[in-house]
């Protein structure tokens, strides 16, 4: 049986994707700061007929955390076949560039990037014992530096500092891993779900967690013919799939 760790997955996409993930029968650790949490949404999970979904707590911004949960799945797993970097946080608002005080954006990039590095990094041995290991990490479009360039882009008036700079921080990450490990079987790809309706934006974009956490599978559950080194957006209307960096 294929596992998975999915970084802040008690709730919105990270737990949506968590229960697609089940259903196609993958043991899926949903990784959550707050244990009690993850664990009530485990037992409300199990009540409804979800089976192989553990919590497990993990603070991405807290390295000893990280590795604690890397050592209970190695204990119950011997390995990890899919690593989800989800966790991640807007950051306080506003986000002027002029006035984006150097404390607030330090505490956006502690999760959202350095929080994935370290992850990445320490489950990294665990990964490599995989057949067919995957990293996803889930950033934004607005991550894309050519989109921000595009004065007809419809995102194109939202420059919040803190946010866009980790995920553009985020996606080159994600190329350089990919490159380093392009001669092993993995698959590193950046994947935005999209502008979806969660608690994260106050439920004020179109897209739904359903949509999005099965953008996020059809594009972390891939064959040894996928692509590594992308960037995949729910929200690009192209075949491909892929947003330009």
């Amino acid at each position: 049986m294929k596992s998975a760790l999915i970084t802040g997955a008690n709730r919105s996409i990270g737990l949506e994707t968590a229960k697609q993930l089940s259903e196609k029968g993958l043991f899926v650790y949903i990784g959550s700061r707050d244990l009690a949490k993850g664990e009530e949404v485990v037992k409300e999970l199990i009540q409804d007929g979800f089976q192989n979904i553990k919590a497990i707590q993990i603070d991405v911004t807290d390295p000893e955390s990280v590795l604690a949960a890397k050592n209970m799945v190695e204990k119950e797993q011997g390995k990890l076949d899919l690593l989800i970097n989800n966790a991640g946080v807007l950051g306080a608002l506003p986000q002027e560039p002029s006035t984006n005080s150097i404390e607030s954006i330090q505490q956006t990039f502690d999760t959202n990037f350095f929080g994935v590095i370290t992850v990445t990094q320490t489950f990294l041995e665990l990964l490599k014992k995989s057949d067919s290991p995957r990293i996803s990490n889930i950033t934004s479009g607005l991550g894309s530096l050519t989109l921000h360039s595009d004065p007809t882009w419809k995102y194109y008036a939202i420059k919040a500092l803190s946010y866009v700079s980790s995920k553009a921080a985020l996606n080159a990450f994600t190329v350089t891993l990919a490159y380093e490990l392009r001669d092993l079987p993995f698959k590193v790809n950046a994947i935005d779900p999209g502008y979806t309706a969660t608690d994260f934006n106050h439920f004020n974009g179109p897209g739904s967690v359903e949509s999005a956490a099965s953008f996020i599978v059809k594009h972390t559950l891939t064959d040894e013919n996928a692509p590594t080194g992308k960037f995949f957006s729910n929200d690009i209307e192209d075949e491909s799939e892929e947003s330009p960096w």
